[in-house]
């Protein structure tokens, strides 16, 4: 009797053995896909997304995975495959396709493609392996005014479509530095001195339409400090930067540059009230120093640049640090 137990114990453990053996060969498994993209967004002026799709061991034998979209995005209307199925080659473990934006002239507004991958016998899809795009329409009026936003320079505000898109400002006040640093940081003018009058500027901007400045002046709290001299002409979306002095040097984003005639700005630091009057003395622009009189070493830029309140330029993300930027926006670009 216990030798049958023993033979019976012996033939279990055998049989165990080689199920075990059978069950978990890798020929049995089948290997597992997911979907991966470069980026998220498509654009519809002609971007591109990389579609991949990844095994989790490498394949003996070629698979080919048919791709299936879905979406408010249309086919070939907003978007085309480069291939309807990814191929894995043998010895690979991924594949990849690419999805082009397609350009047209219809608004449309924001689309989405949705990607998942369809169903075959020698490859498991992985649950929550599906992909969804943005698809980005550059025909879009984001502010309904009657400019797309591909050509509207003010894609969030509404504006003038005879301004790009953007709102008529007039005449303003963008930057001003009347405070500069001390040594070669403070060399706003870029003539390679650091001048405490020489390198305090105002900088205009127009919005248009075209300004003759001639005969306009600008003065101070306490006189007169520049006289617009004849023939100065400022276009739509212009920008005029009036330094204190010495030999500006540079481009300044293509702006107008002048020097102050009456030979400096001397903007005070503890206060101060700008006066920009036409050439029959009526006032039409004024900036008040007294709230921003905390001695910077910096210029006070509007943020966003035209329509934002005035801060120091360094404090804004897009200045990098820089203390000034005269004749440009405040990350350095041209108006």
């Amino acid at each position: 009797m216990d030798r049958l137990k023993t033979l019976s114990k012996i033939a279990f453990v055998l049989i165990l053995v080689v199920f075990t053996q059978v069950s978990c060969t890798t020929e049995d498994i089948l290997p597992a896909i997911e979907l991966s993209v470069n980026q998220d967004n498509l654009s519809e002026a002609n971007g591109s997304v990389v579609l991949t799709a990844t095994l989790n061991i490498a394949t003996s034998t070629a698979v080919t995975i048919p791709i299936i979209t879905s979406g408010t995005a249309t086919a070939m209307t907003d978007y085309s495959l480069s291939a309807s199925v990814i191929t894995i080659n043998s010895g690979e473990n991924f594949g990849s396709i690419t999805i082009t934006g397609v350009q047209d002239e219809q608004i449309e507004g924001i689309e989405t493609l949705i990607i998942n991958l369809g169903e075959a016998s020698n490859y498991l899809v992985l649950r929550g392996s599906s992909i969804e795009l943005t698809v980005l329409d550059d025909d879009a009026d984001s502010d309904n005014d009657g400019v797309l936003d591909s050509n509207d320079l003010c894609p969030n505000t509404v504006g003038e479509i005879t301004n790009n898109g953007c709102p008529f400002l007039g005449f303003l006040i963008n930057e001003v530095l009347y405070d500069p640093a001390s040594e070669d940081a403070g060399d706003a003018n870029g003539d390679g001195t650091r001048d405490a009058n020489d390198d305090e500027f105002i900088e205009f901007f127009n919005s248009g339409p075209q300004l003759d400045l001639s005969g306009y002046t600008i003065s101070d709290a306490s006189q007169l400090r520049h006289t617009f001299p004849s023939g100065t002409i400022l276009g739509v979306n212009k920008v005029l930067v009036l330094f204190g002095g010495g030999n500006p040097t540079g481009t300044f984003g293509g702006a107008l540059v002048q020097t102050a005639s009456e030979g400096s700005l001397n903007l005070s630091n503890s206060g101060d009230f700008v006066t920009l009057s036409d050439a029959n003395g009526n006032v039409l622009l004024t900036f008040d120093v007294e709230p921003l009189s905390n001695n910077p070493d910096e210029a006070y830029t509007r943020n966003p640049d035209l329509t934002g309140d005035f801060v120091q330029h360094s404090t804004i993300p897009e200045a990098n640090g820089k203390l000034f930027s005269p004749g440009t926006k405040l990350d350095g670009s041209s108006f």
